[in-house]
């Protein structure tokens, strides 16, 4: 029986190799565990899981209000009611995701080689807030003119109002609707990975999950 020749011309493809990495950095029972440890019963644990499902709903409500322009949702009783639950979603996005990192804080989530899951919930949470900050510069309206004006000499001062003009709208639409969502989508992705990786942090004298 003779063996079908590999299209690549080597001894592997890319495909197999991307395959056997995945597996090892995700094992198949760690992707999508049946079962947690007990102790993840505790509402602190239920945070990480609302500030993701209040992500959800900020990209989902921001996609809509991105359809319809830059101006509509002040015109519109539909946009205007997107543009309120743009807002407090992002509203409940914060609230659950500053408790579900200081709960891990206190919790010393870094521990059983986390640390790389720590920083990166640390990184996504500093993204956030600047997402969040150009998403008021660009409401078009007296609020986002007062904060655009009271920010434009903090970041001037530090050098960097030259390719970060908080004054320009429309560079600040796109670092909120393209460049920032990229950036906060890859690292989410990538703490929920690392987590599933080696598991949820146990409680402090609670060791019982290896890592």
């Amino acid at each position: 029986m003779s063996s079908v020749p590999s299209a690549t011309g080597g001894g592997g493809s890319w495909t197999a190799g991307l395959r056997d990495r995945l597996s090892k950095t995700v094992p198949a029972d760690q992707l999508l565990p049946e079962r947690q440890p007990a102790y993840v019963a505790s509402w602190i644990y239920v945070f990480g899981v609302l500030t993701l499902a209040g992500l959800f709903v900020v990209v989902g409500s921001g996609i809509v209000l991105a359809m319809g322009g830059a101006n509509w949702w002040h015109t519109s009783s539909f946009g205007h009611y997107m543009n309120s639950v743009h807002l407090w979603s992002t509203e409940l996005f914060f609230f659950c995701m500053v408790i579900h990192l200081w709960g891990k804080f206190w919790m010393a989530a870094w521990r059983g080689h986390r640390g790389m899951t720590w920083v990166t919930g640390v990184v996504a949470f500093v993204v956030s807030i600047s997402t969040a900050f150009t998403g008021y510069l660009t409401q078009s309206n007296f609020d986002s003119q007062w904060i655009s004006g009271e920010a434009k000499d903090g970041i001037n001062s530090i050098g960097a109002g030259s390719w970060f003009n908080v004054l320009n709208p429309a560079q600040m639409l796109m670092w909120h609707i393209v460049l920032l969502p990229l950036a906060i989508g890859l690292v989410t992705v990538l703490h929920v990975v690392m987590v599933r990786r080696h598991g949820v942090v146990p409680p402090l004298g609670d060791e019982e999950v290896s890592s």
